[in-house]
């Protein structure tokens, strides 16, 4: 006679669950309140106090940009707060969508190094947020315009949505050694483009991109868990990567793919 199974506690159920859905990709979901811009509108935001922020702490080792969360000062801290607290106060949709773009992905990024250093030291950002929690992703950290926000709500629901542009994925970071890094430059209005393709370039060109070892490409996992907003399937997606690709062009390769992402922190 076969042995019962031992009964689950809710709290056992709860963290398999947690679990199993650790990396589930949000969709692309617009949030229509932010669909909104005023192309008339010729003013920028200021992004003088994330540029300090990254010169200052961001160092560049190998295919890496790290960010020196240690070395941060009490100070410095606080101009970054500052800055977050200002860029939060306005609302974007009263800019132009090239200032609104830029807007996102700095704050997307001071957001994701605040929460780090608010909780620093820790090993990941996937030890932070509630218990049953895989990181903070789904936490409200912001208000804008007097809406709440999580980072999977500028991500998902605003940026993804309203621009429809692949490279979007390079350049949010989520402050780990398998993301595509934290870009040197703030961005602007007038810069977007150029540190968007140089970001996707780095990253395609990068050993935490694509890796060939014999038979086996190994991609980040970015490319399994977003691969529609880079193509239908799978050499579609292989053809995208090599358009920012110098070496060995994938498409076409019909050896092992598998998929491969380090959460570790990115720091020196």
């Amino acid at each position: 006679m076969n042995k019962p199974l031992p009964i689950k506690t809710p709290i056992f159920l709860a963290l398999l669950l947690a679990t199993s859905t650790a990396v589930a990709a949000p969709k692309s979901d617009l949030w229509s309140f932010w669909d909104k811009s005023d192309e008339s509108n010729s003013s920028a935001f200021e992004h003088k106090a994330w540029q300090q922020t990254l010169d200052t702490y961001l160092v560049e080792k190998g295919q890496h940009n790290l960010f020196n969360y240690s070395a941060v000062s009490t100070a410095d801290k606080a101009v970054l707060d500052q800055y977050i607290a200002t860029i939060t106060s306005k609302d974007p949709r009263s800019y132009s969508l090239d200032e609104q773009f830029a807007y996102w992905v700095n704050l997307y990024n001071a957001l994701t190094v605040q929460l780090i250093l608010d909780e620093y030291p820790v090993k990941s950002i996937t030890k932070l947020g509630g218990f049953l929690s895989f990181g903070p992703w789904d936490d409200d950290i912001t208000t804008v315009a007097g809406k709440k926000l999580t980072l999977n709500d500028i991500e998902h629901r605003i940026l993804r949505p309203i621009w429809n542009d692949s490279r979007i994925h390079y350049a949010v970071n989520c402050a780990s050694f398998g993301c595509p890094n934290l870009a040197s430059e703030a961005f602007t209005s007038t810069n977007k483009e150029v540190l968007l393709d140089s970001a996707a370039s780095h990253f395609t060109n990068s050993e935490k991109g694509a890796r060939i070892e014999g038979s086996t490409l190994t991609l980040s996992s970015i490319y399994d868990w977003y691969g529609s907003d880079f193509g239908d399937d799978e050499q579609a997606i292989l053809r995208e990567i090599d358009k920012y690709r110098d070496g060995k062009k994938l498409e076409g390769w019909s050896g092992k793919i598998k998929y491969e992402y380090d959460w570790s922190l990115n720091q020196p």
